[in-house]
């Protein structure tokens, strides 16, 4: 083995090691049996496995493997920036740059070329300007309300959230990019909000 391909391994195991305390970040949302809040890297994989297991909702355009991977480095940001509830009260622009400086950090300790691939797939998950990125985007935000609904409601009570900040926080990206999905899951909350 020579340097070059050691150095290369030694970057890997340590971005690996770091993304390790992805598993302590916990977020608000509470799992289905209401037993106790989720952590992140449990909601990486839980929103990997919607994606695909609802893989036929997204538009023909849309990369199942190309979702796969946003969804599992989706996150990793908080392992420095920490999780924020969609419906908490912060500060969005502190928030971002805490995020953005993250990525820095996180993605820069991988060897130079996965450190630029890994990079680019966050920003694309990020500004959910392409397909892959609004399916991805709508499955992240359509996750959380199921667990909520087979919970009695989960955090939104904790955080009181309203009908109409779910239209807007949750809807209209779920909408944007799996509108399918949208229309199965707006009438349950509208009874559930109701």
């Amino acid at each position: 083995m020579n340097a070059e391909h050691d150095q290369r391994i030694t970057a890997q195991v340590a971005f690996l090691q770091e993304a390790d305390r992805l598993k302590s970040v916990l977020r608000a949302s509470r799992l289905i049996d209401d037993s106790r809040r989720e952590n992140s890297a449990e909601h990486s994989w839980h929103v990997m496995l919607y994606a695909l297991v609802l893989a036929d909702q997204a538009g023909p355009d849309v990369s199942i493997d190309r979702v796969l991977r946003m969804l599992l480095i989706h996150d990793i940001v908080e392992i420095d920036a920490g999780d924020n509830p969609i419906h908490g009260q912060f500060d969005a622009a502190a928030q971002e740059a805490a995020e953005t400086a993250a990525a820095d950090r996180l993605f820069g300790i991988l060897p130079a070329d996965q450190a630029v691939e890994f990079r680019a797939l966050w920003d694309e998950f990020e500004s959910a300007q392409t397909a892959d990125a609004r399916f991805a985007k709508a499955i992240d935000r359509f996750q959380t309300p199921i667990a909520n609904l087979a919970n009695n409601g989960g955090t939104w009570r904790d955080y009181a959230v309203t009908l109409e900040q779910m239209d807007r926080r949750v809807g209209l990206p779920i909408a944007a990019g799996a509108p399918s999905l949208w229309r199965w899951l707006r009438p349950k909350l509208e009874k559930w909000f109701g």
